[in-house]
C-alpha cells in the first residue's frame, strides 16, 4: 500500500493576504513567521539555533536550513547538531571532519500534528495582528469624520462598513431623533472612541457629538477649513438646534455671512445632513455680556448681572422677550448656558409699583403655602400677574417646583382675576 504523501502547506498565504489587507508592515509580518517556525523547530529538534529560517511573505514560500557539524563516523553524540562523515560525502563528496554542512529541511518530516499547530499559530497570530492594526489605526484618528456604508439596523444600533470590511458601531444613543437607514445608505459620522476589550477592537461613532457639527463647517465653509474663520463654541440639542459662536481676525470677512452663505445656501446643506435641526450663527466676543446677549438672541435683553467667579449671569428682560429667551421647552436658554459657559437665569423685569388691578403674591397667603410663595419670588415674580403672564415651563424650571403644583397656584391667581 503506498504512502499517502503530505503535502506541504502554503502557510505563508494568509499572511500575504493579510499584508495586501491590513497594511501590516514586512517586517513585522516576517517576524511572526519566523518566530512561530522557530517554535515548530525547537519542540521536534530541542532547539533552533542551529537552523536557519527564510521567508518571502510577497510570494507565500518559506524555506528552512539546518547547519551540522562533520565529525568522524561512529562519534556523532547528537543528531541534530552533528552528522557522520560518511553521510555528509552522500550530499557532498568533498567534506572533511569539522567543516559544516548546511541542508534544506522538508517541513513534511515534521509530522502532521506540528503543522497543524503551526497553522493554528500563524492563524491566531494573524488575528492578534488584525485586531491590533485595527485598533491603533482608529484609536489615532479619533476625531475624525468618516463615510461607511450602512451594513445592519437593530433597535439599538446601526452596523456600518468601511472602505475595507471593518465593522462600525453607530449607537441608537448617538444617531439624530430623525435619523433613519437604510442598507446600502452612506452616513458620515465621528469616529467617537474605539475600545479593545479582550483585544478585540470596537469602533464607536457619533452623529450627536459637537465635533460632527464642527467637521461639517468645515467640509461646507472653505473659510473656516482655511483657518479664516475660527469657531470658538458650539451647543447642540441635536435634531432639534445648535447656536455657534464663529470669530475671524480679518476685518475683511464677515465671519456669520461667511457661514450662513448667500441666502443660507451653505448652513442650509449642514442643516439638511441634521435633518433640519436649526442653527444659530453669531459673532463671538471675549465680553461675556455681550456674547451672553447675542447668545439669548431672539431675545432683547435688558440687563444682566455677572458672577464671573461662579459662572453665573442673572439677565433681566421686559415680559414679552422672557418666552424668547426661554425658548420652547427652555432650548434657547439651554443653548446659550452652554455657548457661554455661564448658568444663566432669567428674570422678568419690574417696573415701578404695583399696577393697580394686580395683585401681590403675598395676598395669597391663605391659599398658596409661603414655601411656594417664596420660591416664585425667588426668580423675580412679585405679583398675580407676573405668574399668570410667565411661561409655565419657566416657573417650573426655575422655580424648581412640580408641574401640578404651578398649575395649582395658575389656577387660584386666574380664579381671582375671574371673580373680579
Amino acid at each position: 500500500m503506498a504512502k499517502k504523501k503530505i503535502e506541504t502547506p502554503r502557510l505563508t498565504d494568509t499572511f500575504t493576504e493579510f499584508k495586501d489587507n491590513k497594511n501590516i508592515d514586512r517586517t513585522t509580518l516576517v517576524g511572526v513567521l519566523e518566530e512561530s517556525f522557530r517554535n515548530v523547530i525547537a519542540r521536534e529538534y530541542g532547539t533552533d539555533e542551529n537552523f536557519d529560517v527564510i521567508v518571502n511573505p510577497d510570494k507565500g514560500d518559506f524555506e528552512i536550513y539546518r547547519t551540522r557539524e562533520v565529525v568522524e563516523d561512529g562519534e556523532v553524540t547528537d543528531s541534530n547538531k552533528q552528522i557522520a562523515l560518511s553521510e555528509a560525502r552522500q550530499i557532498e563528496d568533498d567534506y572533511e571532519v569539522g567543516e559544516d554542512v548546511s541542508e534544506k529541511i522538508d517541513i513534511t518530516a515534521f509530522g502532521r500534528r506540528s503543522i497543524l499547530t503551526l497553522r493554528q499559530t500563524l492563524a491566531s497570530k494573524i488575528l492578534e495582528l488584525e485586531h491590533e492594526s485595527l485598533y491603533q489605526k482608529y484609536k489615532e484618528r479619533e476625531g475624525e469624520m468618516i463615510s461607511a456604508e450602512v451594513y445592519q439596523t437593530w433597535k439599538n444600533e446601526t452596523l456600518l462598513m468601511d472602505d475595507e470590511g471593518n465593522e462600525l458601531s453607530l449607537p441608537k444613543s448617538q444617531q439624530i431623533p430623525r435619523d433613519f437607514f437604510h442598507k446600502g445608505d452612506t452616513v458620515r459620522a465621528i469616529i467617537d472612541h474605539v475600545d479593545n476589550p479582550n483585544g478585540r477592537p470596537k469602533i464607536y461613532l457619533s452623529r450627536t457629538c459637537d465635533a460632527f457639527l464642527l467637521k461639517l463647517l468645515e467640509q461646507e465653509i472653505p473659510e473656516i477649513a482655511d483657518n479664516l474663520i475660527t469657531v470658538r463654541a458650539i451647543a447642540r440639542m441635536p435634531g432639534e438646534r445648535a447656536k455657534i459662536a464663529v470669530e475671524s481676525y480679518d476685518d475683511r470677512i464677515d465671519p456669520v455671512g461667511a457661514c450662513v452663505g448667500v441666502k443660507g445656501s451653505r448652513i442650509h446643506t449642514i442643516v439638511r445632513e441634521m435633518h433640519n435641526e436649526n442653527i444659530d450663527v453669531i459673532h463671538y466676543s471675549a465680553n461675556q455680556r455681550i456674547l451672553i446677549q447675542r447668545a439669548l438672541q431672539p431675545a432683547q435683553i435688558t440687563s444682566i448681572e455677572l458672577n464671573e467667579e461662579a459662572h453665573t449671569a442673572a439677565v433681566y428682560l421686559r415680559p414679552e422677550e422672557v418666552s424668547l429667551a426661554i425658548g420652547k421647552n427652555g432650548i434657547n436658554i439651554k443653548l446659550a448656558s452652554k455657548l457661554t459657559g455661564y448658568a444663566i437665569d432669567v428674570f422678568r423685569e419690574v417696573q415701578g409699583e404695583v399696577e393697580e388691578d394686580d395683585i401681590y403674591l403675598d395676598e395669597f397667603a391663605d391659599e398658596i403655602d409661603q414655601w411656594v410663595i417664596d420660591a416664585i419670588k425667588g426668580i423675580g415674580f412679585k405679583t398675580a400677574r407676573d405668574v399668570i403672564n410667565a411661561p409655565r415651563e419657566l416657573i417650573v424650571e426655575k422655580a424648581d417646583l412640580e408641574e401640578d403644583t404651578v398649575d395649582e397656584v395658575i389656577r387660584i391667581l386666574k380664579a381671582e382675576f375671574d371673580e373680579e
